[in-house]
């Protein structure tokens, strides 16, 4: 449908303003302090949105609705298919098969773990639940932008898994520096970890690329394989999400099928930006592209991601959070356990596989 005059400057209006507030939790993310807690200015900027949503959000004028929500929809896509940027092919291969299959069965038991327990278990409604699945799984509050297209979810859906992001993230961030200085390095035998072995446990389990980029920073002395085997293996979960947003198309489409709608004219769903951001990846492998440059698009992709986000932040209306109560709660904190707990013996026993 053709917008009229006053419909695209509203849009236009809409898309500033979520670029304002974008901008206020980029710059928020850079602070020292913050920076130092490992905060990306994506989740600074839902905060940021939430914030709106509940306070001021009748004294902006309606028309600019659009323009948020072209911010929450198509820029998301839009970034997350330039995430490919952050990623090589080499580098999942410098890895070796350890570090990708500590990858594949974190992901794939940890979705299906807190899909499971947060719809049959905890009661809630199966859009939260794999949301809050997929932030532990993948890659934290991006692989929960990215799986919001596919399952069409509400704005305040994504803002419940966001926040179980947030606060596990954070915990895992300060408590594995601890359980490596106190437990695993000064360990014999299977408690024990090389550097290699404990980045690799990292990047398989800690939610943000940001967080799992602090952890080895945070111990004193470690050596530099720790943090690239922590890179890497999270950068090849990463990856991972637009497999997963693929199988997770068909898997819904079957679901679709099963329970009669739409009489047999189901359309499978085919997330194609998932398919793109491989593309993107594969064509960053080539190093085609100057170093600098990508850092530009990174950058600028990362303030993208944090308008996407801003924008699902303003169409969180705390009213829509109730009959929730502690059930996102109880499914992330299992996750948690999973990871913690679940993902260190997966770690060894692949990795004594492989080597």
């Amino acid at each position: 449908m053709a917008f009229s005059k006053e419909n695209r400057k509203g849009t236009i209006s809409g898309i500033i303003f979520v670029a304002i507030f974008a901008a206020a939790a980029t710059m928020i993310a850079d602070i020292a302090a913050v920076k130092a807690l490992g905060i990306s200015p994506l989740v600074i900027g839902i905060v940021l949105g939430i914030f709106y949503a509940n306070t001021l959000h009748n004294h902006v004028p309606s028309a600019w609705g659009t323009g948020i929500t072209f911010s929450g929809k198509k820029i998301l896509r839009f970034a997350i298919v330039f995430y490919g940027f952050r990623i090589t092919f080499q580098e999942i291969m410098d890895v070796g098969m350890s570090g990708f299959m500590v990858s594949l069965i974190m992901l794939a038991t940890t979705f299906i773990l807190g899909s499971y327990l947060g719809y049959k278990i905890f009661k809630m409604d199966k859009e939260t639940s794999m949301l809050t699945a997929s932030g532990a799984s993948v890659c934290g509050a991006a692989a929960v932008l990215a799986t919001e297209p596919v399952l069409k979810a509400e704005g305040h859906k994504t803002a419940v898994a966001v926040s179980m992001v947030v606060l596990f993230g954070t915990i895992s961030m300060f408590l594995y520096p601890v359980l490596y200085a106190a437990v695993i390095e000064p360990a014999t035998g299977f408690l024990h970890m090389t550097p290699q072995e404990f980045g690799i446990y990292v990047g398989g389990t800690i939610h943000e690329v940001a967080q799992v980029v602090a952890v080895p920073a945070s111990i004193a002395g470690a050596p530099a394989d720790m943090a690239n085997s922590a890179v890497i293996v999270k950068m090849t979960r990463v990856i991972m999400i637009a497999p997963m947003l693929i199988l997770l198309g068909i898997y819904l489409s079957m679901e679709a099928k099963k329970s009669g709608s739409a009489a047999g004219g189901v359309k499978l769903v085919i997330p194609w930006f998932a398919v793109y951001f491989i593309g993107m990846a594969g064509f960053n492998s080539l190093q085609l592209v100057p170093t600098d440059v990508v850092s530009v698009i990174n950058e600028i992709d990362t303030f993208l991601l944090t308008m996407a986000m801003t924008a699902l932040g303003m169409g969180t209306i705390f009213s829509k959070f109730k009959g929730l109560g502690l059930a996102p709660l109880y499914t992330a904190g299992a996750m948690f356990l999973w990871l913690v707990i679940g993902g260190f013996i997966v770690t060894k026993l692949v990795v004594a596989t492989f080597s």
